[in-house]
């Protein structure tokens, strides 16, 4: 579904990702970890046309999306989460949700919607309410929400559990394999290493902006090398 073939990208003069390579098929959850600062956010907005790579290609369901902007990339299927959710603050729940249909039919928003809310009942229950006012767990399950409007084919999701309590973290990991229980391939960047690998299918390992380890997620969850620098043991 998705191809990354030999990527670099560059902030000024900083060389942030360097000659990255890697794929995601369809109906798998595949995993980036990694330290901070490792190159993981900048990969997932060089794929959403946020940020442009200086060579390479990224093609999407067989067709280059190397130069599409944003929002047609959006309405191909590619949803992106951003980190730190990055939802309007000021709208209300039910007002971002209906930005995040933007790229599609007006007739089958509702539908849409009373999908998003089964998923996340919680959001049903506030859609009136101002999304500055929801906590750190809601605000992410509104963001999931919000690009899951766009009916996307592939779910990128950047950090999803930051910040969260570890009960609210659980919550988010269920409903991430609900999501793709439910036929959403799916992308994730997380700093919990253990709960990604725990989920995933596949995972790469990246190290100041170059893949250095990538392997079945179980195979990761039990290498000594990985479990030393991001398991905590």
């Amino acid at each position: 579904m998705l191809k990354v073939n030999n990527i670099d990208v560059y902030y000024g003069n900083i060389h942030a990702i360097k000659d990255i390579s890697f794929e995601v098929a369809e109906s798998e959850i595949v995993t980036l970890i990694g330290a901070n600062g490792a190159g993981k956010s900048t990969i997932l907005k060089t794929i959403s046309g946020l940020l442009r790579s200086k060579t390479g290609s990224i093609t999407f369901a067989g067709e280059s999306i190397d130069h599409t902007v944003s929002h047609a990339i959006v309405k191909r299927g590619l949803a992106h989460v951003p980190e730190g959710r990055r939802v309007f603050l000021q709208m209300s729940v039910q007002e971002n949700l209906e930005m995040g249909n933007y790229t599609q039919q007006k007739s089958t928003m509702h539908s849409r919607m009373e999908d998003v809310f089964t998923h996340f009942p919680r959001l049903k229950e506030r859609r009136k309410q101002v999304a500055g006012t929801l906590s750190g767990g809601e605000q992410q399950m509104l963001a999931m929400g919000r690009a899951l409007m766009s009916r996307p084919k592939l779910l990128m999701l950047d950090e999803p559990s930051m910040g969260l309590a570890p009960l609210l973290v659980e919550q988010i990991f269920e409903i991430i394999e609900e999501l793709h229980s439910s036929g959403v391939t799916i992308l994730l960047v997380e700093q919990n290493a253990h709960m990604a690998l725990t989920i995933a299918d596949r995972g790469y390992v990246l190290e100041t902006g170059r893949i250095t380890l990538a392997d079945d997620a179980k195979a990761l969850l039990a290498n000594d090398a990985v479990r030393r620098a991001y398991l905590g043991g």
